[in-house]
């Protein structure tokens, strides 16, 4: 899709702020992995039969309340604009788009959520208010807090959310005993993965990944955008390896993890190798875990297990998560969890 705009306008849109707002999440979807470190955020404006629509453009380019409004024009006048996450109310690199919102005479504005950036935090609905402007908050707000959980992590933590990414058998080893892993999975389910690593801003693997499987660490498929993730090693990684450039990081995972909310990274992609996934599953910084399963057996213990290190020591100290989904994707199954532990680490229950 083009980021300037989603199909300047159109007909037929449903009246209801349920129907308009699921098109506004849609178009942020879209751009899930070109805004970062802004947020992606889509936006419609609907006026009579008409809809006006926009999304976030990469860092630099107009937010997507400007977009959707510029695609308007007078229409704008008496609509209403829905927005996955509250108007910024202040200047950066753009204007400020709660200024643009009342100047251009929408009515009403429906936003699903606020942002918790302290430079907007109610602010951008405040201003609204102020000049006359109808606000609604909270429709789609469930959608919303998980489409952009990390931004939202980012913004309340200063931390990226973090994604556990591990190919594995269906005996739950991810290498051979000599170290080979390439490939367990099919092509299908390793496309999935480099669109998992294109929406996210880093990359991360231990040096002993890096000195035996030698990874590029970088996304290459047909279809996604270019916008390559930042590599991370844990250590220090050989002058010649593939993965450099890259940051070379040591410390603890929670040390790992304020450097790179720090460097403004939203979204950090775990990839191992298993020293690595159980130094931040056993910290509980994990966010999401995504496995994708072949089906294949080493038939032995003496493969790569998952996590190296010590487990759960009885059952009733086992790690519990939710099923997020499970999606077969050729040959391979790819299954998402969420930590099941009543609080997850943006805080929130």
């Amino acid at each position: 899709m083009n980021t300037a705009a989603d199909e300047a306008h159109g007909s037929g849109v449903p009246g209801d702020d349920e129907a308009a707002m699921r098109r506004a999440l849609a178009l942020a979807e879209s751009v899930r992995s070109q805004t970062s470190p802004n947020p992606w955020v889509g936006c419609v404006v609907v006026s009579g039969g008409e809809w006006f629509a926009g999304a976030t453009a990469p860092p630099g380019g107009p937010h997507a309340e400007a977009v959707a409004l510029a695609a308007a024009g007078d229409r704008a006048r008496g609509a209403t604009l829905f927005t996955t996450l509250e108007p910024c109310a202040h200047h950066g690199r753009t204007p400020p788009c709660s200024t643009g919102i009342a100047a251009s005479g929408v009515a009403r504005v429906v936003v699903a959520l606020e942002d918790p950036d302290p430079q907007v935090s109610g602010r951008g609905v405040a201003e609204l208010r102020r000049a006359g402007v109808e606000v609604v908050v909270g429709v789609g707000a469930s959608e919303a807090s998980e489409l952009l959980a990390p931004y939202l992590k980012h913004r309340r933590t200063g931390r990226p959310w973090v994604v556990l990414k591990l190919a594995a058998t269906l005996d739950g080893r991810i290498a051979a005993p000599d170290g080979s892993s390439r490939w367990l999975t099919g092509e299908d389910a390793r496309a999935d993965a480099h669109r998992l690593r294109a929406e996210s801003d880093a990359v991360l693997v231990g040096a002993g990944t890096v000195r035996v499987d030698d990874p590029e660490l970088s996304v290459r498929l047909r279809g996604v955008p270019e916008r390559q993730p930042l590599r991370v090693v844990l250590g220090a990684a050989p002058a010649g390896a593939r993965v450099q450039p890259a940051v070379e990081l040591g410390g603890d995972p929670a040390t790992v993890l304020d450097e790179l909310g720090a460097k403004g990274v939203l979204q950090l992609l775990v990839e191992g190798g298993a020293r690595v996934a159980h130094s931040f599953h056993s910290a509980r910084l994990v966010d999401r875990y995504v496995l994708y399963l072949a089906p294949a057996l080493f038939g032995g213990d003496d493969g790569v297990p998952l996590f190296a290190g010590p487990g759960a020591p009885t059952v009733s100290d086992l790690w519990r998560g939710r099923l997020m989904g499970v999606t077969r994707l050729g040959d391979d199954v790819r299954v998402e969890l969420a930590p099941f532990d009543g609080v997850d680490s943006r805080g929130e229950r």
